[in-house]
């Protein structure tokens, strides 16, 4: 039996997203001509990490093929995201159900160390938490930051107040 693979490209703030079939989302950053607007955070400079479960697989690639839509407060997709919007959107579509608010999602799933990070955990911010966004690997995550902007890989570190991390998959 053969199967057959589709490959599509897009560009994203600074990072080339190569989506293959069955394979999940191939990060790369642009080359600077690529990339003539102002410097971006969006910037994943190592090589892609597989998340160990394919349900947190799909919720990270789901969450990645969102970077660019824009910020909307409550809005839970398809076009459209705010920061629990974006991250219950992206493990809805791996079939798995979490509450719609960053606080709730705070308390949902197993804890995990900051220094355990896998793809597909859930990071949040803020004391009480208010924002949350989805580790996507090598110390990045994808978020939908506030009003006036869109859904975008950053840092983890670069985010202020960093609350804790919880595993749902």
């Amino acid at each position: 039996m053969t199967t057959a693979r589709t490959t599509s490209r897009r560009s994203f703030r600074g990072l080339a997203v190569t989506a293959i079939a069955g394979a999940g989302l191939v990060l790369a950053p642009l080359p600077a001509s690529a990339n003539s607007t102002a410097p971006s955070a969006a910037v994943v400079t190592a090589a892609p990490v597989a998340a160990a479960s394919g349900a947190a697989q799909t919720a990270v690639d789901t969450a990645l093929a969102q970077v660019g839509d824009p910020y909307s407060w409550g809005a839970t997709g398809p076009n459209a995201f705010d920061c629990s919007g974006l991250t219950s959107f992206a493990y809805k579509a791996a079939g798995v159900s979490i509450p719609r608010v960053s606080r709730d999602q705070a308390t949902f799933g197993t804890a995990v160390a900051k220094s355990d990070l896998q793809p597909g955990d859930l990071v949040f911010f803020y004391s009480p938490v208010s924002h949350v966004g989805m580790y996507i690997g090598n110390g990045q995550m994808v978020h939908a930051p506030s009003s006036g902007s869109s859904v975008k890989v950053v840092n983890v570190d670069s985010m202020p107040s960093y609350s804790g991390a919880r595993r749902v998959a």
